[in-house]
């Protein structure tokens, strides 16, 4: 009756309303199991350290991860989608080589992916999205390197920071390019997810309990080094979030994490011919 395409958060509770109501459901995800990036699992036999795995990131997947297979959703795991068509047709290919699967009703929960602002370096290695840094953090427990600078836009920034200094790293600074009013605006909206909210303190906390500098309305405008990252160059921004020439400061650093939000994914909802608009501010077209 139903396709999910993303076993995220939102896919797989969609999916487990629909199967609640009585719907044939089957959701499809290329990953081993459901969770998606902010829940995403541990590789198969990894074995998770114990500071770690109680992390409410952890349980909250795990908790995902048993509702959905104990559900009555059809779970179709391991599987890359490379063609969508109208009906509904989905063509994958997985462990047994091409499939396809048909249903009336498709619901695409494919997420986003990570946006960075291209600058002078930010392809040399050691550069790395915020994004990527919370896959090794929540999936791997590896760090990003031995002394990182955290930078960009968003509640990424602090996670990311946060993890680090509770993985046991070095957080050589925080380049933030929202300052405290700009915060202070997002804050009536902030208070409408006051779990979300209060996790964000604890992650300044942490941030600030490490002492590592936080620069705010600042940015990244240059990686130094060869063939590594060896620091990174910072400068303030001004009303039009440029850099101001002149008050550039350096940072020793061996490894850059960095990302500027969030773009839907809108390869599904394309190839379905959905209406989109242009939205500068959210990284160009988005489904209406």
């Amino acid at each position: 009756d139903l396709l999910v395409l993303g076993a995220g958060p939102a896919g797989a509770h969609a999916a487990m309303a629909a199967a609640e109501c009585g719907l044939d459901v089957a959701i499809i995800d290329d990953s081993r199991t459901s969770g998606g990036q902010v829940y995403r699992a541990p590789p198969e036999d990894f074995e998770i350290p114990d500071d770690n795995a109680l992390s409410p990131d952890f349980v909250e997947g795990q908790t995902l991860r048993q509702a959905v297979d104990e559900s009555d959703v059809h779970r179709v795991f391991g599987r890359q989608v490379w063609m969508v068509s109208p009906g509904f047709q989905v063509d994958t290919v997985g462990p047994n080589g091409p499939e396809q699967f048909q249903a009336p009703r498709l619901i695409a929960a494919t997420g986003t992916y990570e946006r960075v602002i291209p600058f002078p370096g930010w392809t040399k290695p050691g550069v790395i999205g915020l994004a990527a840094s919370t896959i090794l953090l929540k999936c791997q427990y590896m760090l990003p390197g031995e002394r990182t600078v955290v930078a960009g836009v968003g509640p990424l920034v602090a996670a990311v920071a946060a993890g680090i200094v509770k993985g046991g790293g070095q957080l050589a600074a925080v380049v933030d390019l929202s300052g405290p009013s700009d915060w202070l605006k997002a804050l009536p909206a902030l208070v409408l997810r006051p779990d979300l909210l209060m996790r964000g303190i604890g992650w300044l906390k942490q941030v600030r309990a490490a002492g590592a500098p936080i620069l705010y309305r600042h940015t990244i405008v240059g990686v130094a080094g060869g063939d590594c990252v060896s620091g990174v160059t910072v400068a303030p921004v001004n009303a039009d979030w440029r850099p101001c020439d002149g008050r550039r400061r350096h940072i020793d650093a061996d490894s850059l994490s960095i990302g500027h939000g969030l773009v839907p994914a809108t390869e599904i909802s394309i190839l379905l011919g959905a209406e989109h608009d242009f939205k500068a501010a959210s990284g160009g077209w988005v489904p209406c």
